[in-house]
C-alpha cells in the first residue's frame, strides 16, 4: 500500500476531465428494428454495455450512479451523465453481473430492476446483494467458473475465469466470485472480459472457446504496483490475441477516475499497441448504438 499511496500522492496526471464531457444522447427508437449485422453495442460507460447479439438484448454491470462508492457524497464520480434512461432502456432478455466491486454492482441501479421480471446472471455469491435490493431469488442464476446457462433457446453464456479480487470494503474481502463471459449467440461469439489482469488462462478461454467475433476487455485503471488485478492497454491487447478475437472493444476507462493515470491515456495507448500488434479496434461513439465492425470514433480528442 506505501508505493501505491505515493505513487497517488505524486501524482500529477490529468485523472479528470478539465472540460465537462457530453452529453451523449441517441435516438432510443433505434430499437425498434434489429441490427442488420444481429450484433451491435451501445457503451454506457466503463463496463456497462447493451448488447444486443442475435435477436437477444443483454446489459451488462449496469452503473448508472453518480459516483461508485459506499457514498453519494465521496468517491469516484462520473465524467459524463448516462447517455440512457434507465427508463429508455429497450425490453431486455438477461442481465449479467462479474463481482461486486462498486463500479460493476451499483446498488442503486439494481434497485431499479426490482419489479422487472429480468433474468440476472451473476458470480456466485453475488446473488445476496442483488435479493436484498430486491431482485426475487428466482429471477437470480449464481454462476461459477464453467457454468453454463440458456438464454431463450439459442443463445449460450458461460462464465469464465479472470484473475481479479471482489469485495466492497475493507471487510468481506473475496467471499464472492469474479468472472469473464463467454457470450454464445447463433451466429456470433462475444467475450465480456470485465475486470482481470494478465494471466495465461486467457489463451486457455482462447482454445476452448475461440475464436470470437469480439472481445470487450478492460484497458484502464491500471497502475505501476498492481498489475495483477487490472491489465492496462498492453496486456488487454495481449489478452485479446490470445483469445483469439477478431475485433477488440476497449471498455473500463473514460468514465471514472479510478487509477493514477491520465483519463484518455488508456485509449491513446492502446491506438499505438494496437497498430504495433496488428489490431483491429471497435471504438464507437458514448452512448451511441453501433453496429460491430472496424471502427475508431475518436470521440475523446473534442474532450482534450
Amino acid at each position: 500500500m506505501l508505493p501505491i499511496l505515493k505513487e497517488y500522492r505524486t501524482n500529477k496526471a490529468e485523472n479528470t476531465p478539465k472540460q465537462t464531457i457530453g452529453p451523449f444522447k441517441t435516438d432510443v427508437s433505434v430499437y425498434k428494428a434489429p441490427p442488420k449485422s444481429g450484433l451491435r453495442i451501445r457503451w454506457v460507460g466503463h463496463s456497462s454495455l447493451l448488447i444486443e447479439i442475435d435477436g437477444k438484448r443483454i446489459l451488462t454491470d449496469p452503473v448508472w450512479s453518480d459516483r461508485v462508492s459506499f457514498s453519494s457524497f465521496f468517491g469516484p464520480k462520473r465524467f459524463f451523465q448516462p447517455p440512457l434512461a434507465l427508463t429508455d432502456l429497450p425490453k431486455l432478455d438477461a442481465i449479467i453481473i462479474s463481482h461486486d466491486h462498486y463500479d460493476h454492482l451499483d446498488k442503486n441501479t439494481i434497485k431499479f430492476f426490482a419489479d422487472k421480471t429480468i433474468p440476472f446472471y451473476c458470480s456466485l455469491g453475488v446473488g445476496r446483494h442483488l435479493e436484498k435490493w430486491g431482485i426475487e431469488q428466482n429471477f437470480i442464476t449464481e454462476m461459477d467458473w464453467g457454468d453454463s446457462v440458456l438464454i431463450g433457446d439459442d443463445c449460450v453464456v458461460t462464465a469464465t475465469p479472470a484473475r481479479h479480487f471482489s469485495g466492497r470494503g475493507i471487510f468481506g474481502r473475496n467471499e464472492t466470485l469474479w468472472s469473464s463471459f463467454v457470450i454464445r449467440g447463433k451466429k456470433h461469439k462475444i467475450f465480456f472480459g470485465a475486470d482481470s489482469g494478465w494471466f495465461p488462462g486467457f489463451e486457455e478461454i482462447g482454445q476452448a472457446f475461440g475464436p470470437f467475433d469480439l472481445t470487450m476487455l478492460e484497458i484502464g485503471a491500471y497502475g505501476k504496483y498492481w498489475p495483477d488485478i487490472h491489465m492496462g492497454p498492453d496486456n488487454a491487447s495481449n489478452a485479446h490475441l490470445a483469445l483469439k478475437g477478431n475485433l477488440m472493444m476497449p471498455i473500463h476507462w473514460g468514465t471514472f477516475n479510478l487509477a493514477p493515470h491520465a483519463w484518455y491515456e488508456p485509449i491513446e495507448r492502446l491506438l499505438n499497441y494496437a497498430a504495433e500488434k496488428n489490431i483491429t479496434l471497435f471504438v464507437p461513439t458514448l452512448g451511441e448504438p453501433t453496429e460491430v465492425k472496424p471502427l475508431v470514433s475518436d470521440w475523446w480528442k473534442k474532450y482534450l
